[in-house]
């Protein structure tokens, strides 16, 4: 029996080293070196200061910027999950009925302006940084209001749109998407 238990020790010892440090650190060296960006949580950082991730969504509720998708989470990346309600629950319907009316009225848009799915539903994550260009789109002209824009920086703002809609992956999974702090940054840089 004691020869049994050195033997599983050593086994549990080795692998233990083999895929609990070796491993993780051989494909951790190789992530840093191939794609250093993408190993490191695809950060944003504007000077001195990190300004957000590429992959997880921010609260924007400014006039001056564009909104982002709700979050059941509060955009929380650490419990990230969606509010789990059902397509029957009365909760969901209020929240999108709530929404739907914060959206319209946010933008100034008349009742028959209809409202992209993502700017009323949380995603199942909850942190969820894209937008579709339908709802960036709806959102220009309260953007131009508030920034005092004239014709010009509008239609810089539309090319900046343009510019950043992101295809559906691979071409054929999802839709076509804006990732919503990229296009507050660009937005930004319009003077």
């Amino acid at each position: 029996m004691r020869t049994q238990l050195k033997i599983s020790l050593k086994i549990f010892a080795f692998l233990t080293l083999i895929l609990g440090i070796a491993y993780p650190l051989i494909i951790t060296g190789i992530a840093q070196l191939a794609f250093p960006d993408k190993a490191n949580g695809s950060l944003i950082r504007i000077g001195n200061r990190f300004v957000g991730s590429k992959l997880i969504g921010q609260r924007f509720d400014n006039n001056n910027y564009f909104l982002s998708r709700p979050s059941a989470v509060s955009y929380d990346p650490l419990p990230s999950g969606g509010s789990n309600y059902g397509m029957t629950n009365v909760r969901l319907k209020n929240l999108v009925t709530d929404r739907q009316l914060q959206f319209r009225t946010f933008n100034n848009l008349d009742d028959k302006t209809e409202i992209p799915s993502e700017m009323v539903f949380a995603s199942g994550s909850g942190v969820d940084p894209h937008i579709s260009p339908k709802a960036a789109y709806l959102q220009v002209k309260r953007i131009v209001i508030s920034r005092q824009f004239d014709e010009v920086k509008k239609q810089r703002l539309l090319q900046i749109i343009s510019e950043l809609t992101e295809p559906p992956q691979y071409k054929f999974l999802g839709e076509e998407r804006i990732n919503v702090l990229m296009l507050n940054l660009r937005l930004d840089q319009i003077k």
